[in-house]
């Protein structure tokens, strides 16, 4: 009897073995549907084998199939099984993850295919008709070939003449992908000369084949995304496929925009979190039948089944939204690299602050590193001017120096950026008599205070509370905000310079579908002289009337327990300077901080972050930190402090693991979050190979371990944060 393994979305580290009947025709990377645990649920096979190592008589029947063909050919099935070994976590979860909603649920809809006219065997021998322009049509179908109903139209034969050839059966209609874009050549818009560097880069990627790993070092406004556009030329006009991978929903708009106009007419598709399923699962199909030629898409694009994958492009490859942080805690820039690998095709890194690990893979020359080091649009740089902010008076959190600042670049017409990477009108309401804080009842943190819904809002749970007319401590009405938010920061713009049209972006503010897009463009227009945002703001956007960045708070990420803290800093400071000087003009970037000479912020406005990243890597070096070291992190949450630490605790073996360092168990930085006490166990390894063997038998044992089901717990591989 022939036996089927099965994938099923449980949180088991294994398959599951079926019969099936010889009348069945399952198909591996196809869907069935199958019984297990007394429920009925989707499993996507992933071998056919003659033999099982499971009793006969406890093995279940498929209870029906649900593809003939697969919709995960073997070589993507290689890839999620990669996926779920290396970042430890189950292969069925892992597949499942990869698929759509509606794939997922059990749905077969298709709406991607086309139906193609073609001639039948009769049709083919048919020489007359009484009707000319029926025989027509089957001449333009014997000299061009199949067309779909669209493209006859337009060649002037009408809805009736094909249904009555239809009605004749001298043609019929067939479902098909349509790939015509791949026989076509490549339309291309308007494209600007390449400088010196540019055209040093175009040229290095055009001219390899293969698998090859570039990095883009480009300073903000060097033209990194006219590179990736000229690199694609080649990839496209061969009819290949690419991915280009962005770190924010808010970045596929406008990159899907600029791409169009320079490939007018290109099948360009968009794969994001705001898609509905239909809309998912349309560009899946389309990328999996070569119907598109172009996916622009955040992180899970990566799971997209290309059918001829040629290129792809990580824009902003330091950004830490490419890793997953539940669930199949997964990076998309290390699963790009992979991809890249098994499809043997370039993989571009693109960004103006590389990620200390991709920065020593280049520098090891394990990666391509490739230097844009002049702007596009002005030979100068931006000026930093540092303000200390010890013993100044400030108003609604500016210096005077700020102020003067902003003032002065309105009156040039210009637009100014004010940063502040903390949403809501204030981190915390205090009570000024009794120093009581408005802490959230769940998580060891403070809940902030939204005036606009005159909430106090936690923003790791969710909980949200009313605002108290007293203070429950003691009673008095003295309780007031403390600290500054976006929300707080446009209330004081707005009152200190009237009439001054202002935007806010970040997250409350651009919640509704297509507000974000409706913001971009009132900035791009001018109908906003200032601009006020989280790190929302930050990112890759191009606003070519912004002469003036002011960042405030920026000693929030100088002292922190995260080893990383500081490079994200950095990169922060750097992506959002980035953000002024782009029409020409160099602009001023002004950073309040209590701390001016503190070393990284004096290196940073010195000698720019390349010179910070490669002292950053030489600090790293001596600490013995990643990427000199590899890191992997057990965390574990229950409602019971103490059963959380037995269970890490067990973890920790009597005799050390030969080239693995244990730290632990310790709190996480927030030890408590929305009601769960949260502890974690840090495993270090100078070798990945060792690191990952380790994991596997660590897995094994916590499988079995006693407490596993009443604590829960993940393994985190490569931890971008240990909060």
């Amino acid at each position: 009897m022939p036996f089927a393994a099965v994938a099923i979305k449980v949180p088991l580290h294994k398959t599951f073995d079926y019969t099936y009947q010889s009348s069945m025709t399952p198909c591996v990377g196809g869907r069935v549907w199958v019984k297990f645990a007394n429920r009925r649920c989707v499993a996507v096979v992933t071998e056919l084998k003659k033999h099982s190592d499971v009793p006969e008589n406890k093995i279940k029947p498929l209870e029906s199939v649900i593809d003939s063909t697969p919709i995960l050919d073997s070589a993507h099935l290689n890839f999620l099984l990669f996926a779920s070994q290396y970042y430890c976590y189950p292969f069925g979860e892992t597949i499942f993850t990869a698929l759509p909603g509606a794939l997922r649920d059990g749905h077969n809809v298709d709406k991607t295919q086309l139906p193609f006219l073609t001639l039948t065997d009769e049709g083919r021998e048919t020489t007359q008709l009484r009707a000319k322009k029926q025989l027509a049509l089957l001449e333009q179908l014997r000299s061009a070939g199949d067309a779909t109903h669209s493209e006859l139209k337009t060649l002037g034969f009408t809805q009736a003449q094909i249904k009555g050839l239809l009605e004749k059966k001298l043609i019929c209609e067939e479902l098909r992908p349509d790939t015509s874009w791949q026989n076509q050549p490549l339309s291309i818009g308007t494209k600007p000369i390449l400088n010196e560097e540019q055209a040093t880069a175009c040229s290095a990627v055009n001219h390899t084949d293969g698998f090859r790993t570039f990095l883009i070092e480009g300073i903000t406004g060097s033209g990194k995304t006219e590179v990736y556009l000229q690199c694609l030329e080649k990839v496209l006009n061969a009819g290949k496929q690419a991915l280009v991978l962005v770190p924010e929903i808010g970045l596929t708009p406008q990159t899907v925009n600029r791409f169009k106009r320079r490939f007018p007419g290109l099948p360009i598709d968009l794969w994001h979190s705001n898609l509905t399923d239909n809309e998912r699962l349309h560009t899946w199909r389309r990328a999996q039948q070569a119907t598109t030629a172009l996916v622009i898409g955040t992180r899970s694009s990566i799971f997209l089944p290309f059918q001829s994958l040629a290129m792809i492009i990580v824009d902003e490859e330091h950004d830490h939204s490419f890793k997953q942080q539940d669930s199949l805690r997964y990076h998309a820039r290390d699963l790009a690299a992979y991809r890249a690998h098994q499809a043997q095709c370039s993989l571009l890194l693109g960004t103006a602050t590389p990620a200390l690990e991709t920065l020593k893979k280049a520098l090891d020359n394990k990666f391509q590193l490739l230097t844009l080091s002049k702007r596009a649009q002005t030979s100068q740089d931006n000026q930093f001017l540092l303000v200390d902010m010890k013993a100044q008076q400030t108003q609604g959190g500016f210096a005077s120096t700020s102020l003067k600042a902003i003032e002065r670049t309105l009156a040039m017409g210009k637009q100014a950026m004010i940063f502040l990477n903390r949403r809501g009108f204030a981190p915390t309401l205090i009570c000024h008599e009794c120093a009581w804080i408005s802490d959230c009842q769940h998580c060891s943190t403070s809940a902030t205070y939204h005036k606009s819904m005159q909430r106090l809002v936690c923003h790791h749970c969710g909980e949200q509370q009313f605002v108290p007319h007293q203070c429950p401590d003691c009673g008095s009405t003295q309780i007031m905000p403390t600290g500054l938010g976006t929300e707080q920061l446009e209330e004081f713009i707005a009152a200190q310079f009237e009439d001054v049209p202002i935007c806010r972006i970040d997250r409350d503010s651009t919640r509704r579908k297509g507000s974000l897009e409706s913001a971009l463009e009132q900035i791009h227009q001018g109908g906003a002289q200032v601009l006020i945002g989280t790190q929302m703001l930050a990112k890759g956007h191009h606003f070519p009337d912004v002469a003036l960045v002011v960042i405030l708070d920026v000693d929030s990420g100088l002292y922190s327990s995260d080893f990383r803290a500081t490079e994200h800093m950095a990169q922060l400071i750097t992506q959002v300077a980035g953000r002024a000087g782009r029409s020409g003009e160099p602009g001023t970037v002004i950073l309040q901080t209590h701390f001016p000479e503190h070393p990284l912020l004096q290196d940073l406005v010195n000698n720019g972050y390349q010179d910070f990243a490669r002292y950053a890597l030489t600090e790293r070096q001596e600490t013995m930190l990643p990427p000199y070291t590899h890191l992997a992190l057990v965390r574990a949450e229950a409602t019971s402090a103490h059963l959380v630490m037995t269970f890490l605790s067990d973890l920790v073996p009597a005799q050390p693991f030969s080239g693995i360092q244990l730290l632990g168990p310790i709190p996480a930085p927030m030890e408590r979050l929305a009601g769960k006490y949260r502890y974690q166990l840090h495993i270090q390894a100078t070798q990945r190979n060792v690191l990952h063997q380790y994991l596997m038998q660590l897995k094994e044992y916590i499988s079995s371990h006693k407490l596993a089901t009443r604590v829960r717990w993940n393994i985190d591989v490569d931890p971008m944060d240990t909060y």
